[in-house]
């Protein structure tokens, strides 16, 4: 008798086939109900949770099988694929998911998400080029990439799915494409030895998932889109390139300490700096769990001015939640966390307490700042959101440049911690002066804002 796992595979391939087989995915009949708010808290913070530890996960494989030296070249090529990844997603997903009224059909979309993915994989290219990697660091690149590209991709169509109020479906297919991600590079890494073997096998499961799971899915259990219009896919690109933009730029901030530590310091600092990271994106992790499911929520609250206050003590609410997570995750890695860090990695870490506290705290700030930015975003204000990113980039590049190089691995943490104050503080002053500005309302619906019609 087949098992319940191979029960569920068999259905979901019958479906697929079937849909495949009548012509369209698109108009067949939904099978799984929308609304169920339970389900998608449960499954998003699943979905999400495992999306989130994939990098750590694989990242103590690569430590446990293969060293820290080439630990810190994945790591390396995981920073730069999630860089390409945010450019594949050009910050279209908070956009997407706030157009309540579906102003913009999911058809441009959809097409909007294949040309950043392609010019992702350009850059990505290039960038090995441009850095001259030789063959084998050229190969397990572009594996990461193709993979952190895939996941740019398949976030169009989660995001169809949240639109279409099964959240929990969206975080259905991002831990599953996550599960077998972990599953295939360990696998391939224990048998060959071979870091680029297991990840370009990571490339091409995460290939394999998009395809036979996340496209169909979206299309079988959301209505049929409009046909795609130029001017709502270069919309797109106008209205969400300061999203793009900001976003793009605060990774970069957060990867600048990285990228300096690569033209100063062997490889296996890489690997000490994402180790001490992880505990400090937990918290990030934590607070998206919190309101990343009510952003469509918090859009419908905004759009009525009575109940405005709501949206304040929300925002202060969740505030609150980032204080005392981090708070909480000091002590734990005062108490246990360094020795659980030390097990996990076969590295001794106490000597870097102190640096764990201080990556803890710019957690913190990372976790604030990023919720901020959702926020302002929901107000469709994000065109000024890129000037204090702007400013921060500039100083992180002269802060990790030279504190780096006097202080190593130590300068690295400080220049993060530092860079991600000083933007906390520029992105309030200016939520300060947005909610001061009075709303105009035009014909564009890219300018309005997605509760109009």
């Amino acid at each position: 008798m087949p098992s319940p796992l191979a029960r569920l595979v068999n259905r979901w391939w019958n479906r697929l086939i079937g849909a495949i087989y009548e012509g369209s995915l698109s108009e067949q009949e939904a099978e799984y109900e929308s609304g169920s708010t339970g389900r998608d808290y449960i499954w998003n913070t699943v979905g999400t949770s495992i999306w989130g530890m994939v990098f750590p996960l694989l990242t103590i494989v690569c430590t446990q099988l293969v060293g820290a030296e080439q630990a810190g070249m994945f790591s390396m090529a995981f920073v730069a694929g999630t860089l390409l990844m945010i450019l594949s997603n050009f910050g279209v997903r908070t956009f997407q998911v706030s157009d309540i009224d579906e102003a913009i059909s999911f058809s441009s979309y959809q097409l909007n998400r294949w040309l950043t993915s392609l010019l992702a994989l350009l850059v990505g290219i290039a960038y090995c080029m441009l850095r001259g990697y030789d063959a084998a660091m050229f190969t397990l690149s572009m594996g990461i990439y193709v993979y952190k590209i895939v996941d740019g991709m398949a976030d169009v169509y989660e995001g169809r799915l949240q639109q279409a109020d099964k959240l929990y479906l969206a975080g259905m297919s991002q831990a599953l494409r996550s599960v077998a991600v972990v599953a295939v590079f360990s696998v391939m890494l224990f048998i060959t030895r071979s870091l680029p073997v297991a990840c370009v096998a990571t490339g091409v499961v995460a290939v394999l998932s998009l395809v036979f799971m996340t496209f169909p899915l979206s299309l079988l259990e959301t209505e049929k889109s409009g046909p795609w219009r130029m001017r709502e896919v270069g919309g797109l690109f106008r209205q969400c390139f300061p999203l793009f933009s900001t976003l793009f730029l605060f990774n970069l901030i957060e990867s600048c300490p990285k990228f300096a530590m690569e033209s100063m310091m062997g490889y296996d600092a890489q690997l000490y700096f994402s180790a001490l990271f992880f505990p400090a994106q937990a918290i990030l992790l934590a607070v998206g769990f919190v309101y990343k499911p009510q952003l469509l929520r918090l859009a419908n609250i905004w759009s009525n001015p009575r109940r405005r206050r709501r949206f304040d003590l929300i925002m202060l609410a969740v505030l609150a939640v980032v204080v005392v997570l981090t708070l909480a995750v000091i002590a734990f890695m005062g108490w246990i966390g360094i020795g659980i860090v030390s097990f996990m990695y076969g590295i001794d870490f106490t000597k870097y307490r102190m640096l764990a506290f201080l990556m803890v705290a710019a957690g913190g700030l990372t976790a604030a700042i990023d919720f901020l930015y959702q926020i302002i975003t929901v107000l469709r204000h994000q065109d000024l959101a890129t000037k204090p990113y702007l400013i921060s980039f500039g100083a992180v590049i002269v802060l990790s440049i030279v504190l780096v190089r006097i202080f190593g691995l130590l300068g690295a943490v400080l220049s993060y911690l530092l860079v991600m104050a000083l933007l906390l503080v520029l992105l309030t002053l200016q939520y300060v002066r947005i909610r001061g500005i009075i709303s105009r309302t035009t014909g564009d619906p890219f300018a309005r804002g997605p509760h109009y019609k």
